[in-house]
This record gives C-alpha cells, structure tokens and sequence, in this order.
C-alpha cells in the first residue's frame, strides 16, 4: 500500500467509528426522549439516522478493504446487495435532509397551519415517498447488471461493464443524480432561503424594538448597552451560520463525488483513482456530520444524552455504593466471628 492508500484507509476509519458512535447516539436519544419521539421532525431524523448506520455497517467497510486489497471484497452476490445498498440509502439520505428542510420552511413560514399542515401522517406519506423514490434507481440498475465493484471508488456501486449498454447506462446515471441529488439541493436551497428570509425579517422588528429601548433608557450603563448591541449582532448571524451548515455540508459532501461520477461518463477525462476514493470518503463524511449536524447539536438532543449519560453515571455510583456496603458488612461479620 502505497502512503496515500495508507491515509485513506485510515480516514474510512476514522469516518465510521465517528458515524457509528454519533449515529448510535441519537437513536438512544430519540428511545429515551418522549418529546423527541412525539415531533414529526422525529421521523425524518430517525429515518436518515436508520440509513446512515445501514451506511456505516455495510458500505464503508467494504470500501476499506477495497482500499485494502485493491480488489472487490467478498463475492459478486455480496457486491451485489452492497452496491444496491448503497445507490438506496444515499438517495434516501437525500430526500430526508429535503424533508427535514420541508418541515422546517412549514414551521417558520406558516407557524399558524403547522400542525394542520404537518401530522404524523403527513410525515409517514413523504417518508413513503422516499423509500419508493430511493428503491426504484437501484431496483433497475440491478436488473440490467449495472452494480458492481469500481475501482476508482474502492467500492461496491453503480457500475457498467458491458460497452453496449454505455449510452443507455449515461442516460440512467444522469437522471439519478438529477431526481436525487439535484432534487433535493434544489429543495434544500429553495425552502431554507425561505426560512432565512423570514429569520431576517425577524431580527429586524426585534432590533427595532432594542434600539427604541436604548434610546429610552437614558442612563442605562455603557456596558449593558455593548451587551445588548452584540447579542442583536449574534442573532443576525445564528440563522445564516445555520442555514449555510445545512446546504454547505450537502453541496461540500456530495456535490465532488456526483461531479466525478458524470465527468467519469466521458471517456475523454481521466480520473485519479485516488481522487475517485477521496470523492467517495467525502461522501462518507456526511453520514458522520449528519448526526451533528441535525440532531446532536440542538439544545434538546445535547440534553437528552447528558441525562442518559448522568443517569448512567449515577447508577455506576449507586451500585459501587452498594458493593462498599456489602463489603464492609462481609468484613464486619468476619470480625465478630
């Protein structure tokens, strides 16, 4: 293995003990936490949860001894189901982050209709959607033989060897990317331009009514006013720095490895190997941002699994007091024996 095959593997690594770890935990928070569970964002986030783990134990092992042994790993049935795999829960990936992003823009743009407009139910009909969007790209590539292990990936995938079927495999590949990348980008970036909007126009009425109370307040103190002036500047920043997390990470993780799959269809551009499993590990860096990204990070999620982790804790404290307890009572009836 060559240093750059070293460092590669090492990232896939890296990459699925952190998506393992991260993802593991939310759904821990999403079984311990009723409130979590009663919110339909709940369903999206556990549906993506569900795919990025299906990601973690499936695909990205196999892409580390792809890297490895710098051949397909296991058999071609088990390459198969890999590859068929992997094209499903990327889509469904996708269309989750849109739907959580669709849930969002109904929040925040129609507070009043909310609940009218986003149930249980409604949620269960999109997340429908995705499964049936999601299987039906993998479902015909595998019935026309185009899965298989790439090379310049390192991984079980889509995958034509059969030179008379170029065309028709370009036209597929093409339309893929279209309905699930481009699609939810599309979505992502239309409804959470909305929410910024809408943000925006929020923090605006809001510094009005701080800068009409500064002027009223004669003699407030030089400080509180600076406080207050710097947390309006806050408040302006908190919902872009959001809103470009959620479409930046999209665009900076799947956005290099879509690009390398269409200008891999040209035969006139060669690709490096290295950079095809560099694309591929950007991919995979999603699933391990994800969990942050959406869920670990927000107030109820960082609560929740500090109490599972105090619960843990106290519990580890109660036993090991009891062990004491029994101990020095076992060392006292030793005595007076």
């Amino acid at each position: 293995m060559s240093i750059w095959e070293v460092i590669l593997a090492f990232v896939v690594v890296v990459l699925m003990l952190v998506a393992l770890l991260a993802n593991v935990l939310v759904l821990l928070c999403f079984l311990y936490s009723a409130d979590i569970r009663k919110q339909v964002p709940g369903l999206f986030i556990l549906n993506l949860t569900f795919c990025n783990l299906l990601m973690t134990v499936s695909n990205m092992p196999l892409t580390l001894a792809g890297i490895i042994y710098k051949s397909q790993p296991g058999g071609d049935h088990i390459c198969h189901i890999v590859g068929f795999l992997e094209t499903f829960l990327t889509t469904n990936s996708m269309l989750s982050m849109a739907a959580l992003s669709i849930d969002r823009w109904i929040a925040v743009v129609f507070p009043l209709s909310y609940h009218s407009k986003m149930r249980y139910r409604d949620a269960a009909l999109i997340l429908s959607y995705t499964w049936l969007h999601s299987v039906s790209f993998p479902i015909v590539a595998a019935s026309l033989s185009w899965v298989g292990f790439h090379h310049l990936y390192a991984s079980c995938t889509l995958y034509n060897k059969r030179p008379e079927d170029r065309t028709q495999f370009v036209i597929f590949t093409g339309v893929f990317h279209a309905l699930s990348f481009l699609l939810s980008l599309i979505v992502l970036c239309f409804t959470y331009l909305k929410v910024l909007k809408v943000a925006r126009f929020h923090c605006k009425r809001i510094d009005v009514i701080t800068m009409q109370t500064l002027v009223l307040l004669v003699d407030i103190h030089p400080s509180v006013r600076e406080r207050c002036l710097e947390e309006q500047k806050r408040r302006r920043q908190r919902a872009t720095k959001k809103i470009s997390t959620f479409i930046g990470t999209f665009i900076l993780c799947f956005a290099p490895y879509v690009i390398t799959r269409l200008v891999e269809l040209s035969s006139v551009v060669h690709i490096n190997s290295h950079w095809g499993i560099i694309s591929k590990c950007l991919a995979y860096s999603k699933v391990a941002s994800d969990p942050f990204v959406y869920s670990l990070l927000r107030h109820q999620y960082r609560k929740t699994w500090k109490d599972i982790i105090n619960k843990i804790l106290k519990r580890s404290s109660i036993n090991s007091s009891a062990l004491t307890s029994e101990s020095h009572n076992r060392n006292i009836l030793q005595l007076n024996e």
